[in-house]
């Protein structure tokens, strides 16, 4: 009986199929494994994640490694290396004559202009002039009313600015109706004697003035120039409850732009496109290149930086010269940027049109026989590099009960979309598209303004629910959900993560409704687009009809809701489309690797 292990190294995974011939060539399944891929795909450091999945995957047959008489490894030279994404803009840095804020807990309703007036200078208000007050955290909510109260009949008071978030108990205390602003941390930074404009909505309702730049124009009274100068911040606005905006005239007004750029395609046809055309025009053009050798960037823009640092980041990890690293596709994506306001008093962002690419790599050397040399001399087991990956999941994919030839397969892993085509006959058609499940992570992190990629990648697989009370919550889909014993109470009122062992609290505060949303049109965006890309690419006159039959293999086929996406998407072309279940118990997972044992069966024929 000989042993052999298929190990597919994946951007994300490496997962390993062992396998036993007997000596009349009949193969029986043994064991699988997944681990975490270390180092960049296609590099040396690839192979502690191979030796930690070889070492489970032996353990679970009570096996040791050394048993193992080959390992056949996934040809994915000569593209190498994680499918590297950057958010592409236009970055405008603007020291703006306008602040804005948002607080969380505002008091009161409407708005209200004045000038701007520290609460310790109250004394010298003078009657004829309309105010808005400004307290530090030094005053106390009953010492602020007191104040308020003795001189809310003698000068015009409008509005209050607070530093603590204490404006609902002001309210309660003051004689007068006025809008009250609170949880301005650098309230030291408000100018003193400027005129400023403040807005409370009522509750369940948005601001409607200091979210439309003409509102801020008609309250504080500005020209065309300054109107066009705070249309970031009433779009940083929409939607809130409440907001301010100080009108500082002498405030210097400066614009440094970094251009977006031109992307430049080395191909069959040499063409050129700019990132401001947005991402449909970017793959059209993509499309219209024929064979591509290499996608460059305008030197000094955001795009050019992005993809000269692409290399860059490659030389380190090949130890290969700029010339022999270049870029053989990228898939663009338009989304949505948080871009920071500068001046403002509490981080405010405005969401700004930007494209989000992915690009993949490939080098002149062949970086899997370095990693074979190198699983052959700390494992002392001969390693061959063996197939290439698209077809190696094909034959995979073929154990799923149920195929049968002609048949497609996509696999959709974590920075590319492959997708191969095989006939009657064996013949197989390959392609390797950038872009899967890290780009949508990037657009769910970088729509959504989170701060951690582990928070992107959590809402990207599990669903969503909001604890509306300690006994029940309402799910993502609209049902509610009952519970007989209470749930934590760190979780009430919260947007929560249904992960199957636990709840996931979401930190930020962000609807629902919203992050479903992001999450939904990201996927879409990136997989029901590249899908489509490579299966037009492997099918039979570049007709997606000539398809009958795709399996989903790879680790984002096991998402809750990317297979019910194209499945929609492809039965506009009468295309039976579901999940792969590899050896019918591996769902779609180990196509590849299982796929490099079967070869060998063939090989060894």
């Amino acid at each position: 009986m000989k042993i052999v292990a298929g190990v597919d190294i994946g951007n994300s995974t490496t997962e390993v199929c062992i396998g036993s011939f007997s000596e009349e060539g009949k193969l029986r399944f043994l064991s699988s494994a997944s681990r975490m891929t270390t180092g960049t795909k296609g590099t040396v450091a690839n192979v502690h994640g191979i030796k930690a999945a070889l070492l489970e995957a032996m353990g679970r047959i009570d096996r040791k490694v050394n048993e193992i008489e080959l390992i056949r490894i996934n040809e994915a030279a000569p593209v190498i290396g994680d499918t590297a994404m950057e958010t592409i803009t236009e970055t405008i840095i603007t020291e703006s004559s306008m602040i804005g804020h948002n607080p969380s807990t505002p008091a009161g309703a409407g708005q209200a202009v004045g000038y701007l007036l520290p609460l310790e200078q109250i004394a010298s208000a003078k009657s004829n002039v309309s105010y808005i007050l400004t307290a530090s955290s030094r005053f106390g909510y009953d010492e602020v009313a007191g104040i308020i109260n003795k001189y809310s009949g003698r000068i015009g008071i409008k509005g209050l600015i607070l530093q603590a978030d204490e404006a609902v108990l002001v309210e309660n205390r003051i004689s007068i109706e006025i809008p009250i602003i609170d949880e301005v941390r650098q309230i030291e930074r408000v100018p003193e004697g400027k005129l400023a404009a403040i807005e409370v909505a009522l509750p369940g309702q948005g601001i409607s003035m200091l979210s439309n730049p003409y509102g801020i124009a008609t309250l504080l009274e500005l020209g065309p120039e300054e109107t066009r100068m705070v249309t970031p911040i009433a779009k940083s606005l929409i939607g809130k409850r409440s907001a301010v905006v100080i009108k500082t005239p002498h405030g210097n007004v400066k614009e440094n732009i970094l251009p977006a750029g031109d992307i430049y395609i080395e191909g069959t046809n040499s063409l050129t496109v700019n990132i401001d055309a947005g991402a449909d025009a970017i793959m059209d053009t993509l499309s219209g290149a024929g064979e591509i050798r290499d996608i460059s960037g305008q030197q000094e823009t955001n795009v050019g930086n992005m993809l000269s640092g692409i290399k860059k980041g490659m030389e380190k990890v090949t130890d290969e010269t700029g010339q022999d690293i270049r870029i053989t596709d990228i898939l663009a994506v338009d989304t949505l940027a948080p871009v920071q306001i500068s001046g403002s008093l509490a981080g405010e962002m405005c969401m700004e049109k930007a494209v989000g690419i992915a690009a993949m790599v490939k080098t002149r050397q062949l970086p899997m026989e370095k990693i074979a040399d190198e699983l052959k001399k700390e494992l002392g087991i001969y390693t061959k590099v063996a197939g290439v990956e698209a077809v190696m999941a094909t034959l995979g994919a073929c154990t799923t009960p149920g195929t049968q030839l002609p048949l497609a397969i996509l696999d959709l892993g974590g920075g590319s979309t492959d997708a191969a085509m095989i006939d009657e006959k064996g013949m197989v058609r390959t392609t390797h598209q950038a872009g899967a499940g890290e780009l949508v992570s990037m657009l769910i992190q970088t729509e959504l303004g989170l701060s951690a990629r582990t928070t992107a990648e959590q809402i990207k697989r599990y669903p969503l629910a909001r604890v509306e009370s300690l006994f029940h919550m309402r799910l993502e889909n609209g049902a509610m959900q009952f519970f007989d014993e209470s749930i934590d109470p760190r979780y009430f009122g919260n947007v929560v993560l249904l992960h199957p062992e636990e709840l996931i609290k979401i930190e930020e505060d962000i609807p629902m409704e919203k992050i479903a949303s992001v999450r939904r049109e990201a996927k879409k965006k990136v997989f029901v687009r590249n899908a489509v890309r490579a299966l037009t690419q492997v099918a039979p006159d570049h007709n997606l009809r000539n398809i009958p039959n795709v399996v989903l293999v790879g680790g984002s086929a096991e998402d809750f809701e990317i297979p019910q996406m194209l499945m929609e998407e492809l039965s506009n072309y009468k295309i039976v489309c579901g999940r792969g279940n590899i050896r019918r118990c591996e769902g779609p997972r180990n196509a590849v690797a299982t796929g490099l044992v079967l070869s060998y069966l063939g090989g060894s024929k």
